[in-house]
């Protein structure tokens, strides 16, 4: 049986960071598809989520597009894309250090957990800054970061390499 399972304490080392990188951008894909699809569904217009996160760069201008922008929408995907990479890495820094990896499920736990935190942070705490975004919290924002937090957990699990796998540094 893994060792592993039962360490749930702190150990630096150990993250794979690729497939950290390629889980957050993944699950970062995966929230942009639902975000546009839920947008579509509730018959709004599907470009105001990439013009609100194209305004954390662009500034508050970028609110007032009403139709597809090119260049608002690059933006947006460049900028949810790096954010996705770096949630990413943080879910999988924690997921090794307290070896939620060693299965699963725990796995799936600890990046629901991290999706309700990114919730917090993204809807409350950054909302301080980029005020666009408290018009966003509810069920469905904190429903797609549980999305974010568990796709990027499992794929992360699925493609982790453990360190005694893993090509030794030159």
């Amino acid at each position: 049986m893994d060792s592993r399972m039962f360490s749930p304490r702190w150990e630096a080392g150990g993250t794979d960071w690729i497939a950290a990188a390629v889980a957050g951008f993944a699950a970062g894909a995966l929230l942009m598809v639902l975000e546009l699809l839920w947008a579509m569904i509730i018959g709004s217009n599907p470009w105001t989520v990439s013009y609100m996160v194209a305004a954390i760069v662009a500034g508050p201008g970028a609110l007032n597009a009403a139709d597809f922008n090119l260049p608002l929408v690059a933006l947006a995907l460049v900028i949810h894309y790096v954010l996705g990479i770096v949630f990413g890495m943080v879910l999988a820094a924690v997921i090794s250090a307290f070896h939620f990896d060693a299965n699963p499920g725990m796995a799936v736990a600890a990046g629901a957990a991290f999706g309700v935190a990114l919730y917090l942070l993204n809807f409350f705490g950054m909302a301080q800054f980029f005020p666009w975004f408290s018009a966003m919290r509810g069920w469905t924002a904190l429903a797609a970061h549980l999305v974010f937090g568990m796709a990027a957990a499992i794929i992360y699990w699925k493609l982790e390499r453990h360190a005694s796998s893993r090509i030794p540094a030159r």
